[in-house]
């Protein structure tokens, strides 16, 4: 971390080899294009570079977290960007379908399955699940009601419901 507050090449390097991965897997949860990705991740890696000074240690996974949360930020405000962000504020209630054993299904299905959920959907998804946010927390970062963020996920836990029972059908 020193060599990135002296915005040291070699540190750079290093933090790239060390997060890129994990960085690229942030990016690509908010945006499936493979193009589009990169240069968000490329966009993070200047902010987290030009931050690097104002970065506080809070114990092991700190420096992750916080690369992290720049990345999912990075990634929204492209979504909003580039217009795709997109939110139906009164929907009609669906009937919720249960879900057999998600467990049958590889992690690389399920990532293609939430991958392919319109932006709104997989963007509240996202953060719900994977970076633990509240729906105010949403509302707020995304300029959205509450309840928008509520039924965004309600709709694609039903949508990713279906995908999984259609895969299990299949695959029995």
């Amino acid at each position: 971390m020193e060599r990135l507050r002296r915005k040291d090449p070699e540190g750079m390097r290093l933090f790239y080899e060390r997060y890129a991965g994990y960085l690229t897997a942030v990016c690509t949860r908010y945006v499936p294009d493979r193009a589009s990705a990169q240069d968000i991740l490329q966009d993070a890696l200047l902010q987290i570079f030009n931050a690097a000074a104002r970065f506080e240690y809070r114990g092991e996974g700190s420096l992750k977290a916080w690369a992290g949360r720049i990345t999912v930020n990075r990634a929204l405000k492209w979504l909003k960007a580039q217009g795709r962000l997109r939110f139906v504020e009164d929907l009609p209630d669906m009937p919720e379908e249960e879900v057999a054993d998600v467990r049958k299904v590889p992690p690389a299905v399920l990532q293609d399955f939430i991958k392919s959920l319109p932006d709104g959907y997989r963007t509240v998804f996202n953060l719900v699940v994977f970076e633990q946010k509240s729906h105010k927390e949403i509302a707020a970062l995304l300029g959205i009601k509450e309840d928008s963020s509520a039924s965004q996920f309600f709709r694609a836990r039903a949508a990713l419901a279906r995908k999984i029972n259609q895969y299990l059908k299949e695959h029995e």
